[in-house]
């Protein structure tokens, strides 16, 4: 594995972050196209549920207890996973919110790329990236199927 690469167990990983790279895509697509924001903050609530929770699940549960709870980058990682939460969750003006959640989502996964899961993959153990994969491949497809309303697609 090259230098400063995640380890190819925390592939799936990856492919959730590039997944959460193209809600910040959809959420900007929307917004340029004046989607009511009630609309994109819809589709954000479902991207929480079925997505980033159990994203966040594995992350939390399994790789940050690596670099324990005091690691500065561990520590700005969730710190970005509850905002991103209450962003998504909890405000009444979605317009404002979903600037925010567009930003914090794209910062969280480069820093996840770029030096979190990096530095994890070096001193994790080879059973415990094993299990990431294992417990990774095991999530369930999500429980609400994709959502019709694909408001980012062209007219």
């Amino acid at each position: 594995m090259p230098a400063n690469d995640p380890a190819p167990e925390l592939a799936g990983l990856g492919r959730d972050h590039h997944e959460g790279l193209l809600l910040g895509w959809k959420i900007r697509t929307g917004m340029a196209k004046d989607v009511p924001p009630v609309r994109i903050q819809r589709y954000c609530r479902w991207f929480l549920r079925e997505h980033l929770v159990p994203h966040f699940a594995i992350e939390e549960d399994l790789l940050f207890p690596v670099l324990g709870p005091a690691d500065p980058l561990v520590r700005k990682a969730l710190a970005a996973h509850r905002r991103i939460q209450r962003l998504i969750l909890g405000c009444s003006r979605p317009e404002v919110a979903l600037t925010h959640i567009e930003e914090e989502l794209e910062a969280l996964i480069r820093l996840e790329d770029r030096r979190l899961l990096p530095r994890i993959s070096e001193v994790a153990t080879p059973a415990l990236l094993a299990e990431v994969q294992r417990v990774h491949e095991a999530l369930p497809e999500p429980q609400g199927g994709r959502p019709e309303d694909r408001f980012w697609a062209k007219d």
